[in-house]
């Protein structure tokens, strides 16, 4: 069955109720998992960049901005709760070293390599030494930037799985190119996901899932017109279902590849083809 992460990332936009909403919408939808992000931002950005201005609900300058954006580790002790009273798994994609090593105090199942973080190889060794089933978002990446990173993987023995995935934020459609799914299957000998960050319509999900996507990574949010840079970008709740829905009935109509004979078949073989033995 297709692993479905509702990547609810930042779009919390820093209030816990927001994030217990979307928690509860994935939820409802049926999805395996939330997914959150977590930065140290004075590690992630440069002075210039946190001191350059930005106007939003925080403030006018990109730190307070970034601040503003940023749940604590008691938000997530907040967060971490309240997923295992609603059963759902949860996981952060980590964006520093500090917030990795911060973050085990959770002992969550899976991990997740941002595309933007493939080639930070100390973070890369910090992840891939918990051993965890890790996703890797290959956007922005070469080919030779993807197997650098497989190689930190193996050499752990860290199970993986790659995402096929496209960082502009929001994809145009034509961009999707979705048959790399099929290239890095191929080349890597692994299974292949697809984190989708393309406006309204989830059709580029499905057909993921109809080429070999074993998971697929999604954003979500309460309503795409709220403040910040992933909302256009995300599902709101109608589309979401929708998306589960298709995907758990594709999943049921592709099968297992093995050709048989059906039992409801039967009747009508008997009827047609007795007369041809």
């Amino acid at each position: 069955m297709t692993f479905i992460v509702a990547e609810i990332g930042i779009n919390h936009n820093g209030d816990l109720k927001i994030a217990k909403k979307l928690i509860d919408l994935a939820v409802v939808a049926g999805c395996d998992a939330v997914k959150f992000q977590k930065r140290t931002v004075e590690k992630v950005y440069s002075s210039d960049v946190l001191n350059s201005s930005r106007d939003s609900p925080w403030g006018t300058t990109t730190r307070q901005q970034k601040l503003g954006l940023e749940f604590s580790l008691n938000n997530y002790k907040i967060i971490d709760s309240y997923c295992k009273k609603k059963k759902i798994p949860w996981f952060v994609s980590c964006w520093d070293v500090d917030s990795q090593i911060k973050m085990r105090k959770f002992n969550l199942k899976y991990n997740k390599v941002a595309s933007a973080m493939l080639i930070h190889k100390k973070l890369l060794h910090e992840i891939a030494k918990e051993k965890k089933h890790t996703f890797i978002s290959t956007g922005m990446s070469t080919i030779k930037q993807i197997s650098d990173a497989i190689k930190i993987f193996k050499s752990y023995s860290c199970p993986f799985e790659l995402m096929h995935s496209h960082s502009a934020y929001p994809m145009t459609p034509n961009e999707a190119n979705l048959k790399v799914i099929e290239t890095l299957q191929n080349k890597f000998k692994c299974n292949v996901g697809y984190s989708g960050h393309e406006t309204g319509s989830y059709l580029i999900c499905v057909t993921a899932v109809v080429l070999g996507a074993k998971s697929i990574e999604r954003h979500i949010t309460l309503d795409r017109a709220m403040y910040g840079s992933d909302q256009a970008a995300s599902l709101e709740g109608p589309g979401l279902f929708r998306m589960v829905k298709d995907i758990r009935n594709l999943d049921k109509i592709m099968g297992d590849g093995i050709k048989q004979i059906w039992d409801s078949e039967k009747p009508a073989m008997k009827k047609l083809r007795e007369n041809l033995i």
